[in-house]
């Protein structure tokens, strides 16, 4: 039992002084950042929709708020996010016999880069894309939003994985 209680005391410390802060969530950050910026994602798409830079902006400055503890600040935070949007497209799959589509999909390619200023070897660029598909019958502005919500969410998800998750 002794054993035991000097293994956890042992154990707590060295987290406790650990160069990285472990969250809840699962992010590992920086003990020492305070601060995190998105800049606007710019939408370079062929096909755009005037909704979906605003929407993914504002998704990841939202999903970086609540799953740390880290303060939103307009530019140069500790932890810096900036990219575009590259892709919108849609495409017909499922094609059947008679060479029409049964299902059409929606991609949306981004390109983001992120900086760590206070450990660089933690900078990146990356691609990232997703994709939802729809019935062929159903006009696509009828689900257009409730897909771009869905994608977004996963991109923000991948964004926030790659940059703040060291699993």
């Amino acid at each position: 039992m002794k054993r035991f209680v000097t293994f956890c005391l042992l154990f707590t410390s060295l987290m406790l002084s650990s160069c990285l802060r472990i969250t809840f969530t699962g992010a590992s950050i920086h003990p020492e950042a305070k601060t995190f910026s998105v800049r606007y994602f710019d939408n370079n798409a062929t096909l755009i929709n005037p909704t979906l830079a605003k929407t993914l902006t504002e998704k990841l400055q939202d999903k970086i708020m609540s799953q740390t503890r880290l303060t939103m600040i307009n530019q140069n935070g500790d932890l810096a996010f900036e990219g575009e949007i590259t892709g919108y497209t849609l495409q017909p799959v499922a094609i059947q016999g008679n060479e029409t589509s049964q299902l059409t999909q929606l991609t949306i390619n981004i390109n983001v880069r992120f900086f760590n200023r206070l450990d660089e070897s933690k900078n990146f660029e990356a691609r990232f894309s997703r994709f939802q598909q729809f019935s062929s019958n159903v006009n696509l502005a009828s689900v257009e939003d409730g897909l771009i919500a869905v994608i977004t969410d996963e991109l923000v998800d991948d964004i926030f994985n790659k940059a703040l998750v060291n699993w």
